[in-house]
């Protein structure tokens, strides 16, 4: 391979890494915006981030599966409740290919009225984004208890990074 190749060969590479780079910020401003509409208690901001046919897992356990079944679970949980503050740091946005991406996440939540977080309500999020039509939605979101049954250090340790978001 001559001089030639090597650049243009680099230069492709450099434009497929700022592109990756690009996309992943996309994927994480996705993941804020959910976050965002869910600190705000919109639960129609935050069912305009996923897919027709998405897929969400509670805290709890419970699935919500549809735009539409989303978006009235959650302004029933939003009427109902007055929900926590979330904290977060992600931790990892993986491509699995050009169009699906996933993004790992730890996060806290802060009571309303309170200043510090509940380390029982610790989360490990997983987003999966799937661009359609040039565009990122969610297609699945899992919001999973962070408790580490028997390894207290484990909670301590990852309370105490949100801690420092807060």
């Amino acid at each position: 391979m001559h001089a030639g190749q090597r650049a243009r060969k680099s230069a492709v590479l450099t434009g497929h890494l700022k592109t990756k780079q690009m996309e992943a910020i996309v994927i994480e401003k996705l993941h804020k915006e959910l976050l965002a509409f869910w600190n705000d208690q919109n639960a129609a901001g935050m069912t305009s981030l996923f897919a027709e046919d998405a897929n969400v897992i509670g805290f709890d356990g419970s699935q919500m599966n549809g735009r539409s079944q989303i978006e009235k679970q959650l302004k029933q949980v939003f009427t109902d409740h007055r929900t926590a503050r979330y904290v977060w740091k992600v931790e990892e946005i993986r491509f699995l290919d050009s169009q699906t991406a996933l993004l790992r996440a730890i996060v806290g939540m802060v009571p309303p009225g309170k200043k510090e977080l509940n380390p029982a309500t610790n989360a490990i999020q997983s987003l999966i984004a799937v661009r359609q039509n040039n565009h990122w939605e969610i297609s699945l979101f899992q919001n999973t208890p962070a408790q580490f049954h028997g390894r207290p250090e484990l909670v301590d340790a990852m309370t105490n990074e949100l801690r420092k978001l807060i």
